[in-house]
C-alpha cells in the first residue's frame, strides 16, 4: 500500500515538473518562432531584391551591349531569379517549420 501511494506520489512530482519545465520553455519556443519567421521574411526579401537587381542589370545590357552581352546577362537573371524562388520556398518551409 505505501509502496503504490509512493509510486503515485512520485507521478504526480514528476508530472508537475514536466509541466512546470513546458511552461518555462513556452517563451523561448515562442521567440523562436517568431525569430524563424522574421529570418525567413527577411530572407526571401533579399532574394527578391538580387532577382530585381539581376534583372534590372540585364535589361541595362541588353539595351547597351551586343546580342551576346545581352543573352548572357538575361542568362544570369534568369539564374538569380531561379535562385530567388528557391530561396522563398526554403525560407516559405523554414517559416512553416518554425510555426510547427
Amino acid at each position: 500500500m505505501q509502496s503504490k501511494l509512493l509510486v503515485a506520489l512520485l507521478a504526480a512530482l514528476a508530472l508537475t515538473a514536466c509541466q512546470k519545465a513546458q511552461e518555462a520553455a513556452a517563451p523561448a519556443m515562442d521567440q523562436a518562432k517568431e525569430a524563424a519567421g522574421a529570418a525567413a521574411d527577411s530572407t526571401a526579401e533579399a532574394a527578391k531584391s538580387a532577382a530585381d537587381a539581376a534583372s534590372a542589370a540585364a535589361s541595362s545590357a541588353a539595351e547597351s551591349t551586343q546580342d551576346a552581352a545581352a543573352t548572357a546577362a538575361q542568362h544570369a537573371a534568369d539564374a538569380a531569379s531561379a535562385g530567388a524562388d528557391k530561396a522563398q520556398e526554403m525560407a516559405d518551409k523554414a517559416k512553416d517549420a518554425a510555426k510547427e
